[in-house]
C-alpha cells in the first residue's frame, strides 16, 4: 500500500497527526529565555507589530510622495528601497547607472536627494528601516544630517539600517569592496551609533534574501544566524561589548508560504540566538539576547500568472509572520511580479496587515500557537536542523570564510535547483502556473514610472556639484582616503564629506581605490 508521504521544502517529513509524544520540552512563558515563546511578555498586547511598507522607486519626489500615501491610510513606519546604481555606490551620472537609475527604488546620489525624500516628514517621530548594505554607513549619515536640519536630536532617531553585507556574497550580489574591509565599515557603524544614535539598530541580520535566492528554511536559519555570530565577533574584536551591541542588533527574516514551518522558523530562530548569544559570547542584558525581527512576505513567492492569487498568499505569509511574532512586517503587493506596486497593490497590502491587526485577532495573545503538538515538533527539528548546518559553517572557519570558500552560495544554488525542478516536474504544486492554469492573463493595470525623472535626478546632481565649494569637498574627501589607510572610524569623516555635499559616488569612489572591490569569479 503508498504511503502518503509529505514533507516541507526543507526535506523535514510531516507525519498526518502529532500528539504529546513529539513534543521534546516544556515551554517557558513569552518573554522568558529563551525567548522561543516572544522577546516580551505581552507581545501586541503591549505594542503592536510595526507596519512597514516598503516603498523607494524613480526621484525622491515620487517616494515621498508614496510615503505620504502610506502614512495617511495607516502605515506606522517608513521603509526605503534604494535604487541598483546608489546599492552600489555609483552617482545616477555614472555609465554604469545609464538605464538603472530609478527602476528599483529611490536614487540618492547627495544630501539634496535625502532632504526631498523626507521632506515634510518629521523624522523625530517615525521609525525608518533602509534596506541598504555596502554603502549603508552614507544613507545612515545622510539621514542623520537631514534630521539635524530638521532640528531632531539624533539620540531621538529610530529605525533600523539594513547593513548586512555577507548576505550580499552569498545571495544578492549587491556588493562593492572585499568581504573584510566591508566588515571594518560594519562595525565602524556599530561604534558610531552606540555612541551618536543610541535608538538606531545597527544592523538587519537578514535571511530574507537568502530565502529569496533559493534556500530552504533551514538554510535561511542557519546563514543568518552564522552571519550574525560573525558580526558579533568582528563587534566584540573591535572592542564593543555584546551586552551593549546585542540591544541593537535585528534580524530579517522572509515570511514564505508554508505557514506551520514558518511560525516554527521564527520561534527556532529566538531560541537558537539566544544561547548563542549566551553561551558564545557571553552576553546577560535580556535585550541583547532576545532576537527581534522584521519580516517581509516572500518576494519569490509571487506569480505573474494569475497575480490576485498573490493577495491570498500575502495574506498567509503575513499571518505566519503575525503568528510567529514579528516586531515589523512589510506586506508585497500582488503585482510586484510584474512591475512596481501600484498604489492599489499598495493599499492592498497594507490593508491585509490591518485586517490581521483588528479583524483576524492578531493583537489578543502571544504564541497563539504555541503548545500545539505540530509546531512544537516543526520547532524542534528547524532548530536541530540549523544547529547542524552553523557547526558546518564553523568547521569551515565561520561565516566569512564560508562565503570566500564558496559553501554558502553552493548549498543555497543546489536547494533552489532542486526547487525548481520540482516545479518542472508537477512535484510542487503553484496554483496558476503548473496546476489550475489558465490560458487567459487577468488584465491588470500596472505602475509606470516617469521616464523624465531620470533627467531630473541628473539636473540636480549637477546643481550639487556647481553650487558646493569644491575645496570642501576636495579636502573631506582626502580625509575619507586618510582614515581609511588607517584603523580610525571611518564614519566621522565621511558625515563631515557628505556635509560638504560629496556624493555618494565620489565617497565610494575614494573607498574602491583603497580597499578594491570583489569579483565573485576570481575569488
Amino acid at each position: 500500500m503508498a504511503t502518503d508521504s509529505r514533507e516541507t521544502d526543507s526535506g523535514i517529513e510531516v507525519k498526518p497527526v502529532y500528539t504529546a509524544d513529539d513534543v521534546e520540552r516544556e515551554l517557558e512563558l513569552p518573554g522568558e529565555f529563551p525567548f522561543t515563546r516572544g522577546p516580551y511578555p505581552d507581545m501586541y498586547r503591549g505594542r503592536p507589530w510595526t507596519i512597514r511598507q516598503y516603498a523607494g522607486f524613480g526621484s525622491a519626489e515620487e517616494t515621498n510622495e508614496r510615503f505620504r500615501y502610506l502614512l495617511e491610510r495607516g502605515q506606522t513606519g517608513l521603509s526605503v528601497a534604494f535604487d541598483l546604481p546608489t546599492q552600489l555606490g555609483y552617482d545616477s551620472g555614472d555609465p554604469r547607472a545609464e538605464g538603472e537609475v530609478g527602476r528599483t527604488g529611490v536614487a540618492i546620489d547627495s544630501i539634496a536627494d535625502m532632504e526631498l525624500l523626507f521632506a515634510g516628514i518629521p523624522l523625530g517621530d517615525v521609525s525608518t528601516s533602509m534596506t541598504i548594505n555596502a554603502p549603508a554607513a552614507l544613507l545612515l549619515l545622510l539621514y542623520e544630517l537631514v534630521a539635524e536640519e530638521q532640528g531632531v536630536d539624533p539620540t531621538q532617531l529610530r529605525g533600523t539600517v539594513q547593513n548586512d553585507i555577507l548576505k550580499e556574497y552569498c545571495a544578492r550580489g549587491n556588493y562593492i569592496y572585499p568581504p573584510r574591509p566591508s566588515m571594518r565599515i560594519t562595525t565602524d557603524l556599530f561604534a558610531y551609533c552606540a555612541e551618536k544614535l543610541p535608538r538606531w539598530n545597527t544592523i538587519s541580520i537578514s535571511g530574507y534574501h537568502i530565502r529569496e535566492a533559493g534556500s530552504t528554511a533551514v538554510q535561511e536559519l542557519a546563514f543568518t544566524l552564522a552571519n550574525g555570530i560573525a558580526y558579533c565577533q568582528a563587534a566584540v574584536d573591535a572592542g564593543l561589548s555584546p551586552d551593549d551591541f546585542g540591544e541593537r542588533l535585528s534580524f530579517f527574516f522572509n515570511a514564505h508560504n508554508h505557514f506551520f514551518q514558518e511560525v516554527a522558523k521564527f520561534r527556532a530562530a529566538r531560541r537558537l540566538w539566544a544561547e548563542i548569544m549566551r553561551d558564545r559570547f557571553g552576553a546577560t542584558n535580556p535585550r541583547a539576547v532576545a532576537l527581534r525581527f522584521h519580516a517581509q512576505t516572500g518576494g519569490s513567492s509571487l506569480t505573474a500568472q494569475q497575480p490576485e492569487n498573490n493577495i491570498v498568499r500575502v495574506a498567509i505569509q503575513a499571518l505566519s509572520a503575525v503568528a510567529g511574532g514579528a516586531q515589523s512586517i512589510h506586506t508585497n503587493g500582488y503585482d510586484e511580479a510584474l512591475a512596481l506596486p501600484s498604489e492599489r497593490s499598495a493599499k492592498i497590502a497594507l490593508r491585509t496587515q490591518q485586517l490581521l491587526a483588528h479583524e483576524a485577532g492578531g493583537t489578543d495573545t502571544a504564541d497563539p500557537l504555541g503548545g500545539a503538538y505540530f509546531i512544537e515538533a516543526l520547532t524542534d527539528e528547524l532548530e536541530a536542523r540549523a544547529r547542524e548546518l552553523i557547526a558546518r559553517v564553523d568547521e569551515l572557519g565561520g561565516a566569512v570564510a564560508a562565503v570566500e570558500q564558496g559553501f554558502v552560495q553552493g548549498e543555497i544554488e543546489q536547494s533552489a535547483f532542486r526547487y525548481q525542478q520540482e516545479i518542472e516536474r508537477g512535484d510542487r504544486v503553484l496554483v496558476g502556473v503548473n496546476h489550475y492554469v489558465e490560458e487567459e492573463r487577468e488584465p491588470i493595470e500596472l505602475y509606470r514610472l516617469d521616464p523624465a525623472a531620470e533627467q531630473r535626478q541628473l539636473e540636480r546632481t549637477a546643481r550639487v556639484r556647481a553650487e558646493r565649494s569644491a575645496e570642501d569637498v576636495e579636502r573631506t574627501l582626502a580625509e575619507v582616503r586618510r582614515v581609511a589607510q588607517g584603523t580610525d572610524n571611518l564614519l566621522p569623516a565621511m558625515r563631515e564629506a557628505l556635509r560638504a555635499r560629496a556624493t555618494v559616488g565620489e565617497i565610494s569612489g575614494v573607498l574602491r581605490e583603497e580597499f578594491g572591490t570583489y569579483d565573485a569569479q576570481r575569488a
